[in-house]
């Protein structure tokens, strides 16, 4: 079974780069063959393109709502997030909207049950920088933690 595990963001915006960072430094201690490390900075449709033909996949981003503290990890599932249908452009199309959507399509995207979503609560994803702000860069090795976690959880069945 293959496993997908894709880093989200844009690593020039300081904490929107946390989940490339992550899987990053989780390619390099895990050099699995039935593993494979990706990153992207895209969502909605274009999203299904990335994770159509795994089995499992892994996403990995950022997160920010309002009661959050920066370097808290969420481990979520699509249906945890706000599923939209309707939106103003494929940018928008949520991740549960994007994925009912590619099912209906035909497309070989991997169950809801075998994607998992790592996300950190981040403090700033605005400014440009190359580096995170310090609670979520102290956090990071927790992030990548879990990743790895769920690596070995995901690949072994």
């Amino acid at each position: 079974m293959s496993t997908l595990v894709l880093g989200l963001g844009n690593p020039i915006l300081t904490d929107d780069g946390v989940g490339i960072y992550a899987v990053r430094e989780a390619a390099r201690r895990c050099p699995r063959a039935d593993v494979t490390f990706a990153e992207a900075g895209v969502g909605g449709l274009r999203l299904l393109e990335q994770i159509g033909g795994y089995a499992r996949v892994i996403l990995v981003d950022a997160i920010q709502t309002p009661t959050g503290r920066p370097g808290d990890v969420r481990c979520l599932r699509p249906g945890d997030l706000h599923a939209s249908l309707h939106a103003g452009s494929s940018h928008d199309l949520s991740l549960p909207g994007a994925l009912a959507l590619g099912r209906q399509l035909g497309l070989p995207l991997p169950p809801d049950e075998a994607i998992v979503i790592l996300a950190m609560e981040v403090a700033d994803v605005l400014t440009f920088g190359e580096a995170c702000t310090p609670p979520v860069r102290v956090a990071l090795p927790h992030l990548i933690d879990l990743i790895l976690f769920h690596c070995n959880l995901q690949s072994t069945g």
